[in-house]
């Protein structure tokens, strides 16, 4: 995993908030990595933004870890890719309830990007993201509490 340093000063966060990142990148990383998730990362660097992201991914049957999840909850902001293959990922997901966990107890600042994917899509549920949602519910993680919450996370975009 890697993360930009900044010093305190640099961020206007650091001080009076208990924040280690200023924004969590959440993407999947075969969509965006090496194009466009890249550029940002590096243009957030470059402007002396502390910024998450995990560089090394989760490999198929690993469970999100806490660190992760730790590094989501101290961001002061999260921007979340949305693309076409998004919704494919389990991980994916988990971070997505997550960072709206903390919208909403920490008050976290949420960004959604549109790559590549029509925010209707994403919104409603149609195109690319039924069909994962769809491969979902045949598994098991959309047949728990989760999945209504994912269903509602979706329509706030």
């Amino acid at each position: 995993m890697t993360s930009s340093s900044s010093s305190a000063s640099s961020s206007s966060y650091s001080s009076s908030k208990p924040w280690i990142y200023d924004v969590f990148l959440s993407f999947r990383g075969e969509d965006t990595h090496k194009n466009f998730t890249d550029h940002l990362y590096f243009a957030l660097k470059d402007a002396g933004i502390n910024t998450f992201r995990d560089d090394n991914g989760l490999r198929r049957g690993e469970d999100i870890s806490t660190e992760l999840l730790q590094a989501i909850q101290k961001s002061r902001i999260s921007v979340i890719v949305f693309s076409r293959n998004y919704a494919n990922s389990r991980w994916c997901l988990e971070e997505l309830v997550k960072i709206m966990e903390c919208r909403r107890s920490c008050r976290q600042l949420v960004f959604p990007i549109f790559y590549d994917v029509d925010p209707s899509d994403v919104r409603k549920q149609t195109g690319s993201f039924a069909e994962a949602f769809a491969g979902h519910e045949e598994m098991f993680v959309l047949q728990t509490d989760k999945g209504k919450v994912l269903h509602d996370i979706f329509k706030s975009f």
